[in-house]
């Protein structure tokens, strides 16, 4: 029987590392809490703000603000797929709905990713993937990630984008 190739290997692992998710996610999930938890700010987050924003100047863009209840979204969110080893968009309907009540957020979407080792990594992987990178483009006024790494070392992130 022959062995299957790397690559092939290599492109699944890819799909299933980063997703993302807009306003038409399933809003049937279970309930978060909504408390704010803002933790202090890591290099690796200012590095991924920096390159998305960037990259939207680039293209004529306009840079997105970041939000502390934001990022306090994202955070809860982070550590949630972290204690569930699971990268997802679970409870993504309590999030927007929080932020729409909280800071009059219009339009809402996520981009999630796992695995990667850099900001580059993983802002790279969301802009060759069209729905991420359709996120990052968004009409969106202001955003905020969380990056955090579980008891492995592995990191795991969570970008919102919001539009007021």
């Amino acid at each position: 029987m022959k062995k299957p190739t790397l690559l092939p290997v290599m492109v699944l692992f890819a799909l299933l590392s980063f997703s993302c998710s807009t306003d038409s996610m399933d809003e049937t999930s279970e309930s978060i809490n909504t408390n704010l938890t803002i933790p202090e700010t890591k290099i690796i987050e200012i590095e991924i703000v920096e390159l998305i924003n960037d990259y939207r100047i680039s293209l004529g863009l306009n840079p997105l603000d970041n939000m502390d209840v934001i990022k306090s979204q994202a955070y809860t969110h982070t550590d949630y797929m972290i204690a569930h080893d699971n990268v997802s968009h679970d409870n993504f309907y309590q999030r927007k709905t929080y932020l729409v009540s909280n800071v009059g957020a219009n339009k809402v979407s996520e981009n999630v990713a796992y695995g990667f080792t850099s900001a580059e990594s993983v802002v790279n992987a969301w802009l060759n993937s069209d729905g991420h990178r359709a996120n990052i483009e968004g009409d969106y006024t202001d955003f905020d990630i969380s990056a955090e790494q579980n008891n492995e070392g592995k990191w795991y992130f969570t970008n919102i984008f919001v539009k007021k």
